[in-house]
């Protein structure tokens, strides 16, 4: 487990309480989704993995995580499992129909061949300069990328950042934060976590029990029962 390195006495007792809640989640099998968070890098970003963390978060905007994973398996064979811009674009319409057999949303899924038409026009390491260059701003060119949910897509690809989604901005704001930001950064600095992986640790938590926001945030003081106190989960 990581030490505690932030002197704050307050930082110091939610990143305990982040460790807890993190070992939980190993333990309760979600170590492979931690893992991945882990080895994402922008700087190891290939043209695959743009296009199907696209197309995740273009879909997620305002559906349950689960469904989109349930049906993300069929989408990405119709999207010929991301192989590259050219090749979604040049089946175009034959991507769309098989897509749109298993998730019936036109929008988001023009949305997707956008984002592989913008691709394959401006090129891969174009896209990748740009996002260096410009982050977020960046990314809400893309359709169905907003203010949210290009933190979304940023912090999928490598991009230093946490997500201000309801469950972070609930917790953040039950913790006294006024910025999800510094939430993940306060916590990032005094365990070593990357930020992303603050986030991801946060936000599953947050998402397995609606009453999980709330003893989080009521068992920073109390270290000592922290681990009986906690929720199943």
């Amino acid at each position: 487990m990581h030490k505690i390195t932030n002197p704050t006495s307050r930082v110091r007792r939610i990143a305990k309480a982040y460790l807890i809640i993190k070992q939980m989640l190993i333990e309760k099998g979600f170590a492979p989704e931690i893992d991945w968070q882990y080895s994402v890098s922008l700087y190891n970003l290939d043209e695959s993995t743009l296009l199907r963390e696209s197309a995740w978060v273009i879909l997620s905007g305002g559906f349950r995580e689960t469904i989109v994973r349930r049906r993300f398996p069929q989408i990405s064979t119709a999207f010929l499992d991301w192989k590259s811009a050219s090749s979604i674009v040049q089946n175009a319409a034959k991507c769309k129909n098989r897509a749109l057999r298993h998730f019936n949303h036109t929008g988001k899924i023009d949305a997707i061949l956008s984002v592989a038409s913008r691709i394959n026009q401006d090129g891969f390491y174009n896209i990748v300069r740009e996002i260096v260059e410009d982050g977020i701003r960046f990314l809400q060119q893309f359709c169905f990328i907003g203010p949210v949910t290009s933190y979304h897509l940023a912090k999928n690809i490598g991009v230093p950042l946490a997500k201000p989604d309801r469950h972070l901005s609930r917790l953040s704001d039950n913790l006294g934060y006024n910025d999800v930001q510094q939430l993940c950064v306060d916590i990032a600095k005094a365990t070593d976590e990357p930020i992303a992986v603050v986030d991801l640790v946060l936000w599953r938590y947050s998402t397995l029990n609606q009453r999980n926001i709330i003893r989080f945030s009521k068992l920073i003081g109390r270290e000592h029962d922290f681990m009986g106190s906690c929720i199943a989960i």
